[in-house]
């Protein structure tokens, strides 16, 4: 990959790179046909963003078509690239970017006036492609609004503030903070605001109802809208579905695909769907449940002739002695780990994971490779050693 970008256009790449930093530690880097996309996700996968630069963004875009790559860096180390942000439009005239792969190197070299150039040599990882699984379009709830309309209200919250709950009805919209159900009323301190329909470029309402989401990640994409003047377009359905944050532009696109909280109604409705779904097969060991399968053992009753009042051999008596303390324990050591996560564990939010696609090989890899199997030993545990 050889790039050029000029002009005003540096400022944008540099506020690019700024809002990725607030979504995750790592910068992905992915030179396509359709421009180059630089990607970021946190730890927990609950955030995820991409910026997708076309061709026309930069003066001079070349890339090898024939051959895809990928590679991630520390986002810090691209921050100190473009650190003063201030400074930065009136003394870079152009950033060239250039990728060298049997180097492992990325490097960027600022041109500044008077035949100033600074270089930066990067080193990156190879890595997989990294895409969040969304459809913005196919949302119940679609706004747009200027950035400045968003920046002036979220300025009311404060900075240690994490979570936002955004409300719509036919014609308002509402921003507070989030308050946890177990918090003191007296000591909670409440925000509001209140839009009105007329604020926003565009307001379709399908569905009204409340989502809560983080605001570090909403700060982040109005930290670029602002600076780039381009509306800001939210897209959500319900509580529990991911809400997209967007920007998009002639030469330009970002969206930011954000986890919401789930409700305990959204959950009730899903527990409810899953029960009237076919039960699993019943070689599939990661459903198996190991309760059911432990109290079968203890209360399973050796078959024999009716009427017949037959003892059991020693061996058996003391094979069934020996699972049945074995499992005694079994239940009361995962009663005592219950308890401990009822009581000192921290509350569990109910954040929907986001799912990423993945790297499969052709399918026509797939049939001719066959899988080997492995047979999967499982130590005695010291329990039973003692037993025995």
């Amino acid at each position: 990959m050889d790039c050029v970008v000029t002009g005003g256009n540096v400022k944008v790449l540099a506020k690019a790179v700024h809002s990725l930093s607030r979504i995750g530690d790592e910068l992905y880097v992915e030179p396509q046909e359709d421009g180059l996309a630089l990607r970021s996700v946190n730890s927990s996968r609950s955030a995820y963003a991409c910026f997708l630069f076309s061709p026309l963004f930069f003066s001079r875009y070349t890339t090898n078509f024939d051959h895809t790559f990928r590679c991630k860096m520390a986002i810090k180390s691209v921050q100190a690239v473009f650190r003063s942000l201030a400074t930065l439009e009136k003394t870079v005239e152009r950033c060239h970017m250039k990728l060298d792969e049997e180097k492992s190197r990325l490097t960027f070299t600022l041109h500044c006036k008077h035949g100033l150039l600074k270089t930066h040599n990067l080193s990156f990882q190879d890595t997989e492609s990294l895409q969040a699984v969304f459809d913005k379009d196919s949302c119940a709830n679609i706004f747009r609004a200027q950035p400045r309309l968003l920046v002036d209200t979220v300025v009311h919250f404060p900075p240690s503030l994490e979570e936002v709950t955004l409300s719509v009805s036919d014609n308002r919209m509402w921003f507070r903070n989030h308050v946890e159900e177990d918090a003191e009323s007296s000591k909670a301190m409440l925000t509001e605001l209140c839009l009105a329909s007329d604020e926003f470029d565009h307001f379709s309402v399908q569905v009204q109802n409340s989502i809560t989401f983080c605001l570090k990640e909403l700060r982040g994409l109005l930290l670029f809208g602002e600076t780039t003047g381009l509306p800001i377009s939210i897209h959500f359905s319900e509580p529990g579905s991911p809400v997209v944050l967007s920007v998009t532009d002639s030469v330009l696109d970002g969206n930011f695909v954000l986890a919401t909280l789930a409700d305990d109604n959204n959950l009730h409705k899903s527990n409810k769907r899953a029960c009237t779904q076919p039960p699993p097969p019943s070689d599939d060991f990661m459903n198996d449940d190991m309760d059911s399968y432990l109290i079968a053992m203890d209360t399973s009753i050796i078959p024999g002739p009716s009427g017949a009042h037959t003892a059991p051999a020693p061996e058996a008596r003391a094979e069934s002695s020996k699972h049945s303390a074995v499992n005694h324990r079994t239940r009361l050591h995962n009663e005592d780990e219950n308890k401990t996560d009822e009581t000192d564990g921290p509350p569990n939010k109910k954040f929907c994971s986001l799912f990423f696609g993945s790297v499969l090989p052709p399918p026509s890899q797939m049939s001719t490779q066959p899988m080997a199997t492995q047979e999967v030993l499982a130590s005695d545990s010291e329990e039973e050693t003692q037993l025995e």
